[in-house]
């Protein structure tokens, strides 16, 4: 490569690297440290986490065993009529009923599912897993947050591009050699280097899912590139609901006439009567954890408004069916996420690295500057 065209391509991957790095560092490393502080996080609040009692046990994956309708009274009693809730049953037997509120007070419940005992509750911006959550996903700015870490992870792909040109070698097989005898600054160089090189694609998948579901309209965006329209929730019909308000258990019971036997991923409870009641399943074929198939109905009548499983969605929102295990790394257990973790820790090393190298060759370009400096006085002063 020319010498000026590699000066310009040097420039671009530094100065991208110097402006945003810290902040892809920060978020890698916190995302690394997600993933093992999660177990961590249920070990130290067991009464957040284990029912008490052998009958919380409750019935494994089922929906949880207490009546749903005097839950939900209880919810808007407390926290309001304009409250938003959703219920998290039981994934394995012992574990306890979760309560998402979205009103005045937004947090978690922790009930007991066989009593509806409450065990304990946290906030939103409570405790030390839920901040790390919040730096994570969206610097502590909400939604403003999200949309500078889209940016960042956009600004990567260049950054991965630029490093990629910049190590490419003239002779191949490359040289993936990493020198450690010849001083730190060496070291890193050749860490940082070829780290990058071997590493940085798979960094991008783990960035760009990560920005994939901070950013919701990177999937409208997906779906427009391949031609597809937004497949939107239904929407309540409007006029007066002909015959009485169902109950909330009787709702459920209506989903999952759809399909039956399947275990419920989410219970979705609007706390307006024209935004559809969405229960989602946790289907056989459905790779997401907590289910993306759903069944959407009035939130009065029962009605069935919508019934779509991840294949109906367009390819935008589809994708989340994966990319959020990939992102996590539940799509292949306890390997995948000992990679996550690994691809964390890496990138948070590469950026923090790359600012360590550009200030020991600043610093060393001035001590330079200054001993040359003062050789030329000296000589001057000689002569």
């Amino acid at each position: 490569m020319r010498a000026p065209l590699r000066r310009l391509w040097l420039k671009i991957h530094r100065w991208i690297g110097l402006s945003l790095g810290p902040v892809l560092a920060l978020t890698a490393l916190l995302g690394a440290v997600l993933v093992v502080a999660l177990p961590i996080d249920r070990y130290a609040h067991p009464a957040f986490f284990v029912a008490h009692g052998a009958a919380g046990a409750g019935t494994g994956t089922a929906a949880p065993a207490l009546p749903l309708e005097p839950l939900r009274q209880r919810m808007l009693a407390e926290f309001g009529p304009t409250t938003n809730f959703t219920l998290r049953p039981p994934r394995q037997p012992g574990e306890t009923l979760w309560v998402y509120v979205r009103g005045p007070w937004e947090g978690t419940l922790y009930l007991d599912p066989a009593t509806g005992a409450e065990q304990g509750r946290r906030g939103s911006h409570e405790g030390a897993y839920n901040l790390l959550f919040e730096l994570h996903s969206s610097l502590l700015l909400e939604d403003t947050g999200k949309g500078i870490l889209a940016f960042v992870a956009l600004a990567y792909l260049f950054l991965l591009v630029t490093g990629v040109v910049l190590w490419w070698p003239t002779r191949w097989p490359p040289s993936l050699r990493i020198v450690l005898n010849r001083g730190l600054l060496r070291g890193l160089f050749d860490l940082h280097r070829t780290g990058g090189a071997v590493l940085g694609l798979l960094i991008a998948v783990s960035i760009f899912t990560g920005a994939y579901m901070a950013w919701r309209p990177l999937g409208n965006f997906i779906s427009a590139a391949v031609g597809q329209q937004q497949v939107k929730p239904p929407v309540v019909p409007k006029g007066a609901a002909p015959g009485p308000r169902l109950s909330l258990d009787e709702l459920v019971a209506r989903a999952q006439q759809v399909f039956p036997g399947q275990p419920i991923g989410y219970v979705q409870v609007p706390a307006k009567p024209d935004r559809p009641l969405r229960v989602r399943f946790r289907l056989p074929d459905d790779p997401h954890p907590n289910g993306i198939g759903s069944v959407w109905l009035h939130p009065l009548t029962g009605e069935v408004l919508a019934v779509r499983r991840w294949q109906d969605l367009d390819a935008g929102n589809g994708a989340v069916v994966v990319i959020y295990p990939l992102h996590t790394g539940v799509l292949g257990g306890p390997v995948h996420q000992a990679i996550t973790v690994l691809l964390g820790l890496a990138l948070g090393g590469l950026g923090l690295s790359g600012i360590w190298l550009w200030w020991r060759r600043r610093a060393a370009a001035a001590a330079a500057a200054r001993h040359s400096a003062s050789l030329a006085h000296n000589n001057r002063t000689m002569s």
